[in-house]
């Protein structure tokens, strides 16, 4: 465990890690099971799923930073389930992410 020991692994963090392995492995079968064509979308580049993949991860990454640069990340609202869970404004980010993660799948 010493050669990972700089890295805070935190709940977020393995979801993190969990969902983008997940979304890899999800991937890998698509490729397999219906093999990829290549489709032209809004940028006039051919495009397979593995490229709108890496896209909308890119832009994930851009849209969290900025998010994070801003807005930042405080508090919104507290669940009232035990002692009280904060959710962060970064889970807009997040949703925001989603929506254009779909937009990219579906346009480009």
């Amino acid at each position: 465990m010493e050669s990972i020991a700089w890295m805070a692994w935190t709940l977020p963090t393995a979801i993190f890690f969990v969902l983008l392995s997940t979304t890899l492995a999800v991937m890998t079968w698509l490729a397999v099971a219906y093999p990829e064509a290549e489709r032209v979308g809004i940028l006039h580049i051919p495009t397979t799923r593995g490229d709108r993949l890496f896209i909308s991860l890119i832009m994930t990454a851009v849209i969290h930073l900025l998010w994070i640069g801003l807005v930042g990340t405080d508090t919104i609202v507290t669940l009232p389930i035990g002692d009280g869970i904060e959710l962060s404004s970064l889970w807009l980010a997040t949703v925001i992410s989603l929506v254009s993660a779909v937009a990219i799948f579906r346009t480009v």
